[in-house]
């Protein structure tokens, strides 16, 4: 809960980026074009419920609607450049805030940190049946966005 609480209390009303753009942005910015019903069963959401996430984005200029890389009939969508740079921006913030906090832990301690983060959401996907790390996270837990627990960033989630 007080991780929770950080995040909110880190952030000035109106200032960043709603929490379901940025979990929907990060899924693109990871595993590419998705479509809306995808991106539902990613997140064991209602596809009426992603779908007017969605259409924020789309309204944000932060992604768009493509025809399927792969070539199926439904339209997908991918971020777009001001989506990552939004993404980016955001995390950016998220790191600061958790650099602040973790200012006074060395870096042992932040390691410590780092894994049990790492193992508590390896557990979480492995009740929900998903493999944890993705491929998309490398080996020492840095995300494509940069920084780890351990360089001074924080652990993504």
């Amino acid at each position: 809960m007080l991780i929770a609480r950080h995040h909110v209390m880190g952030k000035r009303r109106g200032d960043g980026m709603e929490r379901s753009a940025y979990l929907l942005l990060t899924r693109l910015e990871v595993e590419g074009p998705m479509s809306i019903g995808q991106l539902a069963e990613a997140f064991r959401l209602d596809t009426s419920t992603v779908n007017r996430q969605v259409a924020a984005l789309l309204r944000a200029g932060d992604a768009e609607r493509i025809p399927d890389p792969d070539g199926g009939l439904a339209r997908k969508l991918r971020i777009t450049e001001t989506g990552t740079e939004h993404l980016a921006a955001e995390r950016s913030t998220h790191c600061r805030g958790l650099e602040r906090v973790l200012a006074s832990w060395d870096a042992g301690e932040r390691r410590e940190l780092f894994d049990v983060l790492s193992r508590f959401n390896r557990a979480v996907e492995e009740v929900e049946g998903r493999e944890w790390p993705r491929s998309e996270v490398w080996e020492d837990g840095a995300h494509s966005g940069g920084g780890g627990a351990h360089s001074g960033g924080a652990a993504r989630g």
